[in-house]
C-alpha cells in the first residue's frame, strides 16, 4: 500500500523542522550545555548527586537523565548517583493531596537535596510552577540548579544557575531538542575522567 504524497511531505516537513530547531540552538546553546556538563559532573566526582524533575513529556526526560547515569550511556562506566522525583507515585500522589501539586517537587528537594547536589528541572514552557519552586528550594538549600526549558523560559530560567533555553514555540521542537541535549551531557560526562 503505497502512501499519499502529503503524507510524505508533512513527514519532510516535520523533519525539516526538528533540524532547523537543532541548528538554532547550535548557534547561541552549545557553551550552556558544556557548562551544565561540566557543573553535573563536578558534582558527581565530588560524590554529590543529580535530581531531576518535570511534567509529562519532561518527566519523561528527567527519568531518562536518571536512567542513562545510573546505569550508562554509551560507555562503561562507574553508576552515578542521580533520582528522578517523578517516578513514585506514592509520594507523588501524597505531597499532591496534602500540600497541592506546585510542593510535588519541593518536598522531596527538602527531603533529599543537599548543598553541592544539582537540581535539574526541566520545562517545555518555562511556566511549570512546581518546577520554578523547586530551583527556588534547591537554591536556598546550596544546590547547584539547572533548567531546561522551551519558548523564552520564563522565571523559572531566571531562577537557575544555568539556563538552557529552546527558543521554539513548537513543545514538540523543544522536546527533540531536550533529548539531543540530554544526550550531548551525557557523552561529556562519558568522558568525564574524574567519574570512571
Amino acid at each position: 500500500m503505497s502512501t499519499p504524497a502529503s503524507s510524505i511531505d508533512i513527514i519532510r516537513n516535520i523533519f525539516d523542522e526538528v533540524l532547523s530547531a537543532h541548528q538554532r540552538f547550535a548557534e547561541y546553546g552549545l557553551q550552556r550545555v558544556a557548562t551544565a556538563a561540566a557543573a553535573i559532573g563536578a558534582a558527581l566526582a565530588a560524590g554529590r548527586k543529580v535530581l531531576a524533575f518535570g511534567n509529562g513529556g519532561s518527566a519523561a526526560d528527567a527519568q531518562h537523565l536518571v536512567a542513562e547515569l545510573v546505569g550508562r550511556f554509551e560507555r562503561q562506566r562507574r553508576a552515578l548517583p542521580a533520582v528522578a522525583l517523578t517516578t513514585d507515585p506514592t509520594v507523588v500522589t501524597a505531597i499532591s493531596n496534602d500540600y497541592g501539586y506546585v510542593h510535588v517537587f519541593v518536598r522531596q528537594i527538602e527531603a533529599l537535596g543537599h548543598p553541592g547536589d544539582v537540581a535539574f528541572g526541566i520545562s517545555t514552557s518555562g511556566q511549570s510552577r512546581n518546577v520554578e519552586a523547586a530551583l527556588v528550594s534547591a537554591k536556598a538549600r546550596g544546590m547547584v540548579t539547572i533548567a531546561l526549558t522551551g519558548r523564552d523560559g520564563g522565571q523559572l530560567g531566571a531562577e537557575a544557575d544555568i539556563h538552557l533555553n529552546v527558543a521554539e514555540a513548537s513543545t514538540s521542537r523543544v522536546q527533540e531538542v531536550h533529548r539531543t541535549i540530554l544526550h550531548a551531557i551525557c557523552s561529556l560526562i562519558d568522558r568525564n575522567e574524574t567519574l570512571e
